[in-house]
This record gives C-alpha cells, structure tokens and sequence, in this order.
C-alpha cells in the first residue's frame, strides 16, 4: 500500500517518483547478483522504483480504472484470487492470473509459452481488449506527458519515455519479485525443524509421485506448457493451439509455480479448481483426456492422511518476506 500511496500522491501532487528514485537503495551489482536478467536489461533500484510506479498506475489501461497490480495483487502473492480477472468497461479476461513471484526465473512467459521475456509480456495485458484495453500509440504520448515519467526516462535510459522505458521498467521490477525462503527452502538449507513431521512425510509423498515430473525443485515449475488433462474437450481455450494452431497443443498450457500455492487459489487456467484438494483429486483420478495429456498423469491412490500431508507440505512452499517491500 505504500508504493501505491507513493502514486497516488505523485499524480496528484508531483515529485514523489522523483524522490523515490533517489532514495538509497541496494546497489546494481548487488541486485545483478540476486536474479538473471537479460544483457539489455541490467537490474538498477531506481529502475525497479519507476517499474514499481508504473506497475500500480491505473492511468496505463484505457479507462484509468484498471493497473497492472489489480491482477497480480502483492497480498495473494501477486495473483487476484479470481477466477479470471477484471478488465476495462465490465470485461474479463480469459484465463486465470498468474503469481509474479519469482518470474526472474522463467524460461517461458504466458499460459501458451510462446514468449521468452518479461519485456514481451508487459505489452500484452496492456493492449488486450478484455483487460487494460490500450493502445501503445495513445498511451506512449500521455505517459509521457507525465514530468515524473519524462524525467525518470531521460535520467534513466537517457530518451524520451517510450516503450523500451515502459517495459524494460516494469520487466525490472517484476524480476525484483523474489520468494525463495519458504520453511521449505529453509529445511533444504539445512535447518530440520524448519519442516513439520506431517511437512516432511509430505514432501516424501510428493518426491515419490508423478509431480516432480512436471513441477521439479527448485522453482517447482518445468517452464514448459503441458497437457493435464482437465477436461476431456477444451472448448473455446484450447491452449498452446492458438499459437501454431497445430492440434498437438489442444489442452496445452503452461505447468505453474507450485510456490505461494496456499495463496494463490483458485488454480488451473480458467480458475476452475477452487481449493487444493480438489486439484489432488482431479490428478488421483488421473485426468480427463488421455489421448492429449502428460502420459505420468495416471490414476493413483491416497489415503484421507496422505492428501493432508501432502497439503501440508505444499503449505511449506509459502514465502511472503516479499511483503517487506510492500
């Protein structure tokens, strides 16, 4: 709530992005050490501060009533909690929000897999008609029209803001976006009473089914989009289809961080799992297409104790230090 007080007032009053850019903050080289990064988009404190801005700023969709961070909410590890999310004019968009944490780390960006950065991805929700619902044309001049804005791009990037500022920025600042010291992480660092009993015999679990094959330590994701056979005929979303439209992608989207799980409900693409047991159930029942799903997707059998360890520890994956910043 601060940075997005932080917004409000610079709209209202100017010079409040000015003096957030110059605060103290960790140095560049200690940021670069903390997460990858693309060569043409070097981490800075001051970058990741005019990213944060942008990032809360309702002025970027085309209505002014929707920000980037009303999706991807910082209190439910950057996700809405909806089962598809609210755009301009009533709208919605088609599939579920994804968490930003720890998107340093991803190989693969949106549900379809089909973009390899961050700087590609802010666009899309920009421009998407059922979401922010801009056109860059429109909204470059105005947000450059902003003296806050102008002057943070020419001191920063040395131009005009632009769209090379506008996402370069904000790709900044949700690489900055780091949750990897869950009591998980904790116990794999050597501290054994970070893990329940209940936790441990959890992870035991879930080492020794088929979810490793598709959500693998550390980041709990394997970056590619796959079939997991949630239903049996995908409808109007048929994933990854849409991008090649090759009938082999039916039903393929990308396989999501299992970190933060406990927050980031309701689950699948289309929000449609509402609760962690019954994502369980939807795989102990081994899925809904056999002929397109992850061939490791088979039935199988728990017990009532082991579906609560093993929620237990997918609770142990649950790390909000971010909330610091926030």
């Amino acid at each position: 709530m601060y940075y997005l007080t932080s917004v409000i007032r610079s709209y209202r009053l100017g010079g409040i992005l000015m003096l957030l850019l110059c605060c103290s903050c960790e140095s560049p080289e200690d940021l670069s050490k903390e997460y990858p990064f693309p060569v043409d988009n070097p981490p800075s404190a001051q970058k990741i501060e005019l990213g944060r801005a942008l990032f809360f700023d309702k002025r970027l969709s085309l209505d002014e009533s929707i920000a980037c961070a009303d999706c991807h909410n910082p209190a439910f590890a950057f996700t809405d909690r909806k089962a598809v999310s609210d755009g301009i004019n009533g709208k919605h968009s088609e599939r579920n929000a994804p968490t930003l944490l720890n998107s340093a780390f991803l190989q693969t960006v949106m549900f379809d897999a089909h973009l390899k950065t961050l700087e590609l991805q802010v666009i899309v929700p920009i421009q998407e008609a059922t979401e922010m619902g801009h056109n860059m044309k429109v909204l470059i001049p105005k947000l450059r029209a902003i003296p806050e804005y102008q002057k943070a791009a020419k001191t920063l990037f040395n131009r005009d803001f632009d769209a090379w500022v506008l996402t370069r920025s904000i790709a900044a600042f949700e690489r900055s976006l780091i949750s990897l010291n869950s009591p998980y992480d904790q116990y794999m660092k050597g501290n054994k009473r970070a893990l329940s009993s209940e936790q441990q015999a959890g992870m035991k679990l879930f080492n020794s089914l088929y979810c490793t094959t598709c959500h693998p330590a550390p980041y709990f994701t394997n970056f590619k989009a796959e079939n997991n056979g949630l239903y049996h005929d995908y409808g109007n979303d048929k994933g990854r289809f849409r991008i090649n439209l090759d009938s082999a992608d039916i039903g393929f989207f990308k396989t999501p961080t299992l970190r933060n799980i406990e927050l980031t409900y309701p689950y699948m693409h289309d929000g449609s799992l509402q609760s962690l047991d019954e994502v369980i159930e939807h795989y102990v029942s081994g899925g809904k297409h056999p002929k397109g799903q992850h061939p490791s997707i088979l039935r199988f059998q728990l017990t009532t104790r082991e579906k609560k360890q093993l929620i237990s520890f997918l609770g142990a994956l649950t790390d909000t230090s971010y909330l610091k910043n926030f």
